[in-house]
């Protein structure tokens, strides 16, 4: 007939002993861990850039120029390089300009440019600042 202790049943449709179990729970747990202080930590440093920086102000007093007016903060005193783009009507770049902030200057400060164009640019526009450390523009 049949065993009540139910070994048949186990030999028939494979169960397993369910001592596995707890170290899967326990392996899962480390890596939701693991991936979770990794995600801080990369919020953390994202969040916290070397250098920031933003477009104040622009003009075109020519069809050959343009002139904008940055703000750039670093956190520290590093060297920071800015570009900027000069845009035409069709959004064609008709103007790039670098500006170098050396790192002796003021952690936070305001920065003149003036862009040649190739034509008649119509706005321009701050790609970002980047760092010898971060080449991502801020």
């Amino acid at each position: 007939m049949t065993d009540p202790s139910g070994t048949d049943l186990d030999a028939r449709y494979g169960r397993r002993p369910r001592g596995r179990r707890p170290l899967l729970y326990v392996l899962a747990g480390v890596l939701v861990v693991v991936a979770l202080g990794w995600l801080v930590r990369v919020a953390v440093i994202q969040a916290t850039p070397p250098v920031s920086s933003r477009l104040l102000a622009f003009a075109i007093p020519s069809d050959t120029s343009a002139t904008a007016t940055i703000q750039v903060e670093r956190r520290r005193s590093v060297e920071a390089s800015c570009r900027l783009q000069a845009k035409a009507a069709d959004f064609a770049i008709v103007g790039e300009l670098t500006v170098t902030v050396p790192a002796d200057s003021p952690r936070r400060q305001t920065v003149p440019a003036t862009l040649t164009t190739q034509r008649a640019a119509t706005s321009v526009v701050l790609i970002g600042c980047t760092t010898p450390d971060s080449k991502r523009p801020h």
